[in-house]
C-alpha cells in the first residue's frame, strides 16, 4: 500500500472516531466545494498547503502527513473496471446506457469535443420526495473543441 492510500485510510478513522461528517471537515478546511475536499482527503485531489494544515489539525494527523495532501495525485490508480461498488458501478451502468446519447446531444449543440473534467464544477444535493428521496447530481464544465492540426 502506498504512502497515500496509508493516509487515506488514517483520514477515515480518524473521521470515524471523532465522528465528522465530510461537510463539517469541508466547512473547516476553506470555502472551496465539500466535493473538491472529500476527493482530496481520499486521494483524489491536492490540497493547499493552508488547507493540508487545517485538515491535519482537524484530523489530528501527523505534520508530515500535510506533505502528502498537497502533492498531485495518481488519480484512478486503484479503480477496478468496471466499479464492484454497487452505487459506483451504477455511475458506470448511467454511461453504459446513456454515453453515447449524451455524446450525440452535446456534439449536436457543441461541435466534435470533450466535456473538461478539469474546469469543473459539480454538487449534490438531497431532493425531496414523496415517493423517497431522490439525489441530484449537477456537473458543468468547460466544453473544449478538438482542435485541427
Amino acid at each position: 500500500m502506498s504512502a497515500r492510500e496509508q493516509l487515506t485510510e488514517k483520514i477515515l478513522a480518524s473521521k470515524r472516531k471523532l465522528g465528522l461528517k465530510w461537510s463539517t471537515i469541508a466547512s473547516a478546511l476553506g470555502s472551496s466545494s465539500p466535493i473538491l475536499y472529500t476527493a482530496a482527503l481520499l486521494g483524489q485531489f491536492s490540497l493547499t498547503p493552508e488547507e493540508a494544515e487545517r485538515a491535519v489539525a482537524l484530523l489530528e494527523l501527523e505534520e508530515s502527513d500535510a506533505i502528502l495532501l498537497t502533492e498531485s495525485p495518481n488519480r484512478g490508480a486503484n479503480s477496478v473496471m468496471p466499479p464492484t461498488d454497487p452505487l459506483i458501478y451504477r455511475f458506470y451502468e448511467l454511461i453504459q446506457n446513456y454515453g453515447t446519447t449524451w455524446k450525440a446531444l452535446i456534439e449536436e449543440e457543441f461541435g466534435d469535443g470533450i466535456l473538461s473534467a478539469i474546469d469543473f464544477n459539480m454538487s449534490i444535493a438531497r431532493q425531496p420526495d414523496p415517493k423517497g428521496d431522490r439525489v441530484k447530481i449537477e456537473m458543468s464544465g468547460k466544453f473544449l473543441p478538438f482542435k485541427r492540426f
